[in-house]
C-alpha cells in the first residue's frame, strides 16, 4: 500500500488506541521510516487534534534522543505521521513480562530519557506521558524518546486536566501534583521517569493499587520502597538519586537535564575519588647531601653567667656598675682644688706666727 504516493507501508509493527504503526520506505528519498495512521479519528475530534498536537510539538524538536518527525497529512480520510524508524522495540515488554535491566543498563535508560526530556523542556514542551512504551531502545542501546501525542506546553492552561475532566497519562506513572490537579509541569515528567527506572530495576512500577483512587492516593502519601530492600543489587548512589526523582514535591526533584549530566558521568557507581598522586622527589647523587627541604640552622646566642655559689651567711658582693669617664673628672676636680687651698692658707698662717713672735 502506498501512502500519500510516497510511503510504501511493508508491515505493521504496532496497534494502539489511535492507531497503527507501519514499517515503510520512503520512495522519495530512499530510506527507512515509521508511519503512523491514524484511525477513527472522524469520530473523536479530540483524537484528531492530539495526533495534530503530537506532530507539530515533535517536529519542534531536534534531538539523538527523541524520534523525529519528517511529515505529516492527510491520506485517503485518514491522519498519517511520518517519523524515524527505531530499530528495536519499547522498554514496555510483553504483556505479563515487563522488561528487567541491571543497574548499568537502567543508567544508560536514564541518561538518554533524560536528555531527551530535557530538550523537550528547553522548547517548553512537557511530555505529560512517560512510560516505558514510550522509550524506545534500539540494536546499539540508544533510547529514544517518542509519542508526544498529548504533550503541553508549559503555559498551557489546558495541560492539567482534559476537557472532560480526566486526569491525561498512565496513573502507574503519574506524578503527586497531576494527582491532585495541578497543571503538568517539567517536574511533573522526571516522577514519571523515576517510574519507569524503578519498574525497570525492580520488575514492578513504585505504587500499585487495585482501584485508580487508590493508586492516585499512593502517589501523593505513599513513600517508595528502596529497591535494594527488593533484593536488587545496586550502588547506594544510584538509589538515593532515583529516589529523589521520586519526591513528592516537584522542587525536590532534579531537573531532567541535572539527571542526564549526573548518570553520564558515571556518579552512579558509587566510586570514590580517587587521590591525588605524590608528585616523586629526585634521588640525591652518591656522596652529596640534598635534603628535601631547606634546612635553616638556628643561630646560637651566647650563654649568660650564671651566678656562682655564694657561701651560706656571706653577704653578696654588689659589683659597680661601669662609670663614664666625664663623671670621674669631674669628681676627681674639687678635690684637688681644696688641697691647693689648704697649702696656701698653712704657709699665710706660718708667716703671720713668725711675725708675732719677733
Amino acid at each position: 500500500m502506498l501512502v500519500a504516493d510516497r510511503y510504501q507501508l511493508q508491515a505493521c509493527v504496532g496497534r494502539g488506541g489511535m492507531g497503527e504503526v507501519w514499517r515503510a520506505t520512503d520512495e522519495v528519498l530512499g530510506r527507512d521510516v515509521a508511519v503512523k495512521l491514524m484511525l477513527g479519528h472522524e469520530h473523536d475530534p479530540s483524537a484528531a487534534e492530539r495526533f495534530r498536537m503530537e506532530a507539530q510539538t515533535a517536529a519542534r524538536l531536534s534531538h539523538p534522543h527523541v524520534v523525529g518527525v519528517f511529515d505529516f497529512g492527510t491520506w485517503d480520510g485518514k491522519l498519517y505521521l511520518v517519523m524515524e524508524l527505531v530499530s528495536g522495540d519499547s522498554l514496555a515488554g510483553d504483556r505479563g513480562r515487563p522488561v528487567v535491566l541491571g543497574a548499568e543498563q537502567v543508567a544508560t535508560v536514564a541518561a538518554h530519557a533524560a536528555a531527551g526530556l530535557a530538550a523537550a523542556h528547553r522548547q517548553g514542551v512537557v511530555h505529560r506521558d512517560i512510560k516505558p512504551g514510550n522509550l524506545l531502545m534500539d540494536a546499539d542501546g540508544t533510547v529514544k524518546l517518542a509519542d508526544f501525542g498529548i504533550a503541553r506546553f508549559v503555559d498551557d492552561p489546558s495541560a492539567g486536566l482534559t476537557t472532560t475532566g480526566q486526569i491525561v497519562g498512565t496513573g502507574l506513572y503519574l506524578a503527586p501534583e497531576r494527582a491532585l490537579g495541578q497543571p503538568a509541569s517539567p517536574a511533573s515528567d522526571v516522577y514519571s521517569l523515576g517510574c519507569v527506572l524503578y519498574q525497570l530495576l525492580t520488575g514492578q512500577p513504585p505504587f500499585r493499587a487495585d482501584t485508580a483512587t487508590a493508586l492516585l492516593y499512593q502517589h501523593i502519601d505513599t513513600p517508595p520502597t528502596p529497591p535494594r530492600q527488593l533484593g536488587v543489587p545496586m550502588p547506594a548512589a544510584f538509589e538515593a538519586y532515583l529516589l529523589s526523582l521520586l519526591a513528592k514535591q516537584p522542587e525536590q526533584r532534579p531537573s531532567a537535564q541535572a539527571i542526564a549530566d549526573w548518570f553520564a558521568s558515571g556518579s552512579w557507581r558509587d566510586q570514590p575519588m580517587p587521590l591525588p598522586q605524590a608528585v616523586p622527589q629526585p634521588a640525591p647523587q652518591a656522596g652529596a647531601y640534598a635534603p628535601r627541604t631547606p634546612v635553616t640552622a638556628p643561630v646560637a646566642s651566647p650563654p649568660r653567667p650564671q651566678p656562682q655559689p655564694q657561701p651560706r651567711g656571706s653577704r653578696r658582693a654588689v659589683q659597680p656598675a661601669a662609670e663614664n669617664p666625664l663623671a670621674a673628672i669631674s669628681r676627681r676636680r674639687p678635690r684637688r682644688t681644696a688641697a691647693v687651698a689648704g697649702a696656701v692658707a698653712f704657709v699665710v698662717f706660718l708667716l703671720i706666727g713668725m711675725a708675732w713672735l719677733s
